[in-house]
């Protein structure tokens, strides 16, 4: 059994490819996983506001010190350490908007990474502190490109991830799923990777 994790932050609900791509890996997980909790936190419905001073200022005080202004302003990281802290698995789906990932997905990422709580400096060098977890992230993407944007896209979100502890990565992407003539084949390939490889 395992909790796992389903991050989803497309606009497109239940035409998204990148949430299925994650139905996709579930599905491998439950089959192995018999009895296994999924959570899913839909930040396209539900977003976490853009990082703001009063949220950064909040994570900086004790929770036992916090205000009720502060407790409110920190209560969107506090659920969103809870749910991380209790999964083992999270499952990202992410599409990709305007040569990018969408700013819903950088601000549940900046409400979970918290100084002394997911990293810290206290040695001198940053050092996660979320072990023992598997992150799947799943690309949707419309184009085809080969000129490296996807690559340093992973790049980025591996290291933030690595920034906090998460080190164990699978990366599963399918492009040109705006393209008529590559949309299917495409997609079946991935899912068949990922029925594979999970």
């Amino acid at each position: 059994m395992a909790n796992i994790l389903n991050i989803q932050t497309s606009i497109s609900g239940e035409n998204s490819i990148s949430n299925k791509l994650s139905q996709a890996v579930i599905n491998q997980l439950l089959e192995k996983n018999p009895g296994s909790k999924v959570v899913t936190r839909d930040l396209a419905a539900n977003p976490i506001p853009h990082l703001e001073i009063h949220h950064f200022s909040a994570s900086r005080v004790p929770d036992e010190e916090k205000s009720e202004q502060e407790k409110e302003a920190g209560k969107y990281s506090e659920e969103s350490l809870k749910q991380l802290e209790e999964a083992d698995i999270i499952v990202i789906g992410v599409p990709f908007y305007n040569f990018t990932f969408p700013s819903t997905l950088k601000s549940w990422i900046d409400s979970i990474a918290v100084g002394g709580k997911t990293f810290s400096y206290a040695d001198g060098t940053p050092k996660g502190l979320i072990h023992g977890k598997k992150l799947y992230l799943n690309f949707a993407i419309g184009g085809v490109y080969e000129n490296g944007l996807i690559e340093n896209m992973e790049h980025y979100l591996k290291t933030l991830f690595a920034f906090i502890g998460i080190t164990d990565v699978e990366v599963f992407q399918s492009q040109g799923l705006m393209v008529p003539q590559l949309k299917d084949e495409n997609l079946a390939k991935t899912v068949a990777k990922i029925e594979e490889l999970v």
